[in-house]
């Protein structure tokens, strides 16, 4: 199993970035998809940001980032997909994508996305 994280880079508040996670090694539609982020060098634990279900029919976002972000997934590409608007200091992250095949859960590497002026 394998999860790759892109699209993350700097980006002036305000601004969007659009986060992929590739998937590969199982099957991706059967799955749900979770997104997590962690402030580097923190300490804290991994803040879930949004999930949506293999069939895309439920999803949900954290309050902290409503309104802006978005979760979606295309299931023909195994991909799943995290829209970031309106792009704010405190989003300041690395970002994880999380699946849970077989009650195995697997994480990818993540992307670091940095909002800063």
């Amino acid at each position: 199993v394998q999860l790759v994280e892109s699209g993350g880079g700097l980006v002036r508040p305000g601004g969007s970035l659009r986060l992929s996670c590739v998937a590969s090694g199982f099957v991706f539609r059967i799955y749900g998809i979770r997104w997590y982020r962690q402030v580097p060098g923190s300490g804290l634990e991994r803040e879930l940001v949004a999930s949506i279900t293999g069939d895309a029919s439920d999803s949900s976002v954290a309050d902290s980032v409503k309104g802006r972000f978005t979760i979606s997934r295309d299931n023909e590409k195994n991909t799943a997909y995290l829209q970031m608007n309106n792009l704010k200091p405190e989003d300041t992250a690395n970002y994880f994508c999380n699946a849970v095949p077989w009650g195995q859960e697997y994480w990818g590497k993540g992307t670091l996305v940095t909002v800063a002026s």
